[in-house]
């Protein structure tokens, strides 16, 4: 039990500093407050965390999963692989488009797309993969880009989890034909609400502008069906006050998820694995329970340490999707996502935390072992 003095410990504590609301009252008072000049500058800024890449702002993770998938003309008859083991707007892009979900296995270590998985799940359909980055961990992006590029098929990173996230130097969102974040309060850095889109290609990055405006790039001289997806500038203010606080954020993630690593000893609690070559930026620290996992969450609740579990119900089992595959006749064979689904407890990692807060959390889970 928590001492009468000591405070829970969140799992995720959003920021919003002086910094944050003198950037959004500073825009407020210009009176440029929509796609104006803070979203060009963030838009630059962004750049220098995938490589170079042209950067799209839109108003979430998921408009820039959706927008990205019309931008590579991926619709009607077409399938994309991804994982299930991911949050539902994963696949909901997929099916926004009007292509067709095709789901596979994760690997046990990483939670992201096995590429054997993928590799089995290709069909004359296919024309996409979309990794999950899952919990800040890079998925095996040199494996998944060889299967792309042996089977000519587009890469969609869903990075919305893993800013600086990087495999062997490359930062995530620029292995395949585009990247996606999410700037959602939760994730490492936040706008408030919002996306990005990164890619190589100068035409997609035109067409993608083109797509959250409207399908204009001047005022009434519309080129393309569009939508109205746009970053604001309060937004975009925002996130360029985040952004430049992303890179120490980022090593005192590494540094709490390196001190709990090290600390947490009791059977029964697997902690995370990272893969050689990568850089796992901790977006979650996430454990496996092998036991009673609700039992264990409870006592850390009573302990004054918050948890959560990402995610509990694969999205192949959601409503959306159990349903009309259940009718189709279709069963996904994915042991690994279950497993994950059934295990997996997310601990509290941001950088807020203190030595005792770090104490204290370590202490509650090795205290589970006597119940597990």
């Amino acid at each position: 039990m928590p001492s009468s003095n000591a405070q829970p410990i969140p799992a995720a504590r959003p920021v919003i500093g002086e910094e944050e609301i003198e950037a959004a009252v500073r825009v407020l008072r210009s009176g440029r407050v929509v796609q104006g000049p803070e979203v060009a500058a963030f838009e630059e800024g962004f750049s220098e965390l995938v490589d170079g890449r042209h950067c799209v702002a839109v108003n979430s993770g998921t408009s820039a999963l959706h927008l990205l998938l019309m931008a590579l003309g991926i619709g009607p008859g077409d399938e994309v692989i991804v994982p299930s083991f991911s949050f539902a707007a994963s696949a909901n892009a997929v099916r926004l488009v009007g292509a067709d979900v095709v789901f596979a296995d994760i690997e046990a270590d990483s939670y992201c797309l096995s590429p054997a998985a993928v590799e089995a799940a290709i069909t004359p359909r296919t024309a996409a993969i979309m990794p999950v980055h899952l919990y800040g961990h890079p998925a095996a992006m040199d494996k998944i880009m060889a299967i792309a590029e042996k089977h000519k098929l587009a890469v969609v990173e869903d990075a919305c989890q893993a800013h600086a996230a990087a495999l062997n130097g490359t930062p995530v969102g620029a292995f395949g034909s585009g990247g996606t974040f999410s700037f959602y309060p939760t994730k490492n850095m936040h706008s408030l609400e919002g996306g990005m889109i990164s890619t190589a290609d100068a035409e997609i990055a035109r067409t993608l502008r083109l797509l959250r405006n409207q399908g204009m790039e001047q005022r009434y001289a519309n080129e393309i069906v569009g939508a109205n997806m746009r970053m604001t500038d309060v937004a975009a203010a925002v996130g360029r006050v985040q952004l430049a606080k992303l890179g120490g954020w980022t090593e005192q993630r590494i540094a709490n998820a390196a001190y709990l690593t090290e600390h947490i000893t009791t059977a029964g609690v697997l902690t995370p694995v990272v893969a050689e070559g990568a850089r796992h930026i901790y977006h979650q620290y996430t454990i496996r329970v092998r036991g009673d996992r609700d039992a264990a969450m409870a006592q850390l609740t009573e302990a004054g340490v918050g948890n959560a579990v990402y995610y509990p119900t694969p999205i192949h089992r959601l409503k959306p999707y159990w349903e009309p595959d259940q009718k189709a006749g279709r069963h996904w064979d994915l042991p690994e996502t279950e497993r994950a689904a059934a295990e997996v407890v997310s601990l509290p990692v941001h950088p807020s935390l203190s030595e005792n807060d770090l104490e204290r959390i370590v202490t509650a889970v090795n205290a589970l072992g006597e119940k597990l």
